[in-house]
């Protein structure tokens, strides 16, 4: 019999982030027709962009083709790591190493500059240093990741340690791990309050906020850059395609490169405190070493069980999504198989055919993405140096820019091949 989910009667088809709140404000118009920058999308990286531009006293319009922060910024599980998945050994191999240590060191950039930037503004988020404590779902998962503790980083000082599954009680009541490993650093937010603090930023800046003007075309001549939209036409010196996994068929370059894969996620209802405190001693993020990973936490309040991940070998409805992760949560907490689910959503991450994330600019059009579901840090950290850069910062440098950011020939933004890696995926995860 399949398994079925229990719902809450407050069950909610919508992010946890989102409750009692809305995600942008309201409609500013009239629609300028013309504009020094406008920036398409208005998540972290666009709102990262347009602080930017327009601190730097560069006429700013942000549009979006849904209300402002509909999509994956006020959608993802608010787990701040060091942004980059790809190992040290495997960057030198494909970049050498001056490039693979330049890559490392802004990814842990990205996180510092995302704590910075949050303690400077005074953002009221649920910012905190919680540390990661990344689970070994096999024994030999877990040799590599303490033989990885063991071995000394040539670039950064994670400060990372090995908890072998007869401690791991300290970290999870769970018999689910072989054990794990605790990165220290790595932080959690909340999402939306961080999304809602950027938001207000970017307006005392001077930046304009234009929801359900989706973005058709682009078109440049003699140096100036003719959006169509929803909305009306406008014209600008400067665009910024901030759109992520959303990006759609608007701009060719980015439907080429830029993966569309959805990630869901579920939230429990209310759980008593002794429970939570119980199943989870601290305040860590959460995630494993399968390759279809879940990714988890506590709320801020420590009251419901935030858990997420890939559910599929296509895209569903969050609904059905449900069961299938609130079946996996009790394989790892089976105390909780009686507890209900009060909401369930879905969120579209852009990933890359190289597992990294990109940035750069063509003539006046800057964009950056592709974040691999690290966005939180990598995308306010990339947001704000493309705003920089489209404000002619000359020393807004990133080594995301120089990397080559390759497509394939047969694709078109459609992932036709995902249910088959999926598969292949699932066998790798079942043989540890």
């Amino acid at each position: 019999m399949p398994h079925e989910a229990r719902f809450a009667p407050t069950y909610q088809n919508a992010p946890y982030w989102w409750r009692g709140r809305a995600t942008g404000g309201p409609d500013e118009a009239p629609l300028p027709h013309k504009t020094d920058v406008v920036v398409i999308g208005s998540g972290y990286t666009g709102l990262h962009a347009a602080i930017q531009t327009a601190r730097a006293g560069r006429s700013t319009l942000v549009i979006d083709a849904e209300q402002i922060g509909w999509g994956c910024s006020t959608r993802n599980g608010g787990q701040i790591s060091t942004s980059v998945k790809p190992s040290y050994d495997a960057l030198c191999k494909n970049y050498g190493q001056r490039m693979a240590q330049d890559i490392l060191r802004e990814g842990q950039a990205s996180l510092d500059f995302t704590a910075d930037f949050i303690e400077r503004h005074s953002i009221q988020c649920d910012f905190k240093v919680t540390g990661r404590f990344h689970g070994a779902h096999s024994a030999r998962q877990y040799e590599k990741l303490a033989k990885a503790c063991d071995t000394p980083n040539p670039v950064l000082t994670t400060d990372a340690y090995p908890v072998p599954k007869s401690e791991q009680h300290t970290e999870l009541a769970t018999e689910f791990y072989h054990g794990g490993v605790v990165f220290p650093k790595h932080a959690s937010v909340d999402p939306g309050r961080y999304h809602a603090g950027l938001v207000d930023l970017a307006r005392q800046n001077g930046a304009q906020l234009v929801p359900q003007c989706m973005a058709h075309a682009i078109s440049e001549e003699a140096g100036t850059y003719t959006l169509s939209t929803a909305k009306g036409v406008i014209q600008a010196q400067k665009v910024i395609v901030a759109t992520n996994g959303y990006s759609g068929t608007l701009w060719p370059f980015l439907q080429r490169r830029i993966i569309p894969i959805g990630s869901y996620i579920i939230a429990t209802e209310d759980l008593p405190k002794d429970l939570t405190d119980r199943l989870f001693p601290t305040d860590r993020i959460l995630s494993d070493t399968r390759k279809l990973v879940y990714y988890y936490r506590l709320s801020p309040d420590r009251k419901r069980v935030l858990f997420g991940g890939r559910v599929s070998l296509r895209e569903t409805d969050p609904r059905k999504s449900a069961p299938i992760l609130h079946r996996d949560l009790i394989r790892i907490f089976p105390e909780l198989k009686d507890v209900r689910i009060a909401q369930s959503w879905q969120g579209t991450v852009g990933y890359t055919f190289d597992s990294l994330a990109h940035a750069g600019h063509q003539g006046g059009i800057y964009w950056a993405g592709g974040y691999c579901g690290s966005g939180v840090g990598m995308a306010s950290y990339l947001g704000h140096m493309i705003g920089r850069q489209a404000a002619e910062d000359p020393t807004a440098r990133t080594v995301f820019a120089e990397i080559p950011f390759r497509g394939r020939p047969y694709f078109r933004g459609n992932p036709w091949f995902l249910s088959p890696s999926i598969l292949y995926y699932r066998l790798v995860d079942a043989f540890g």
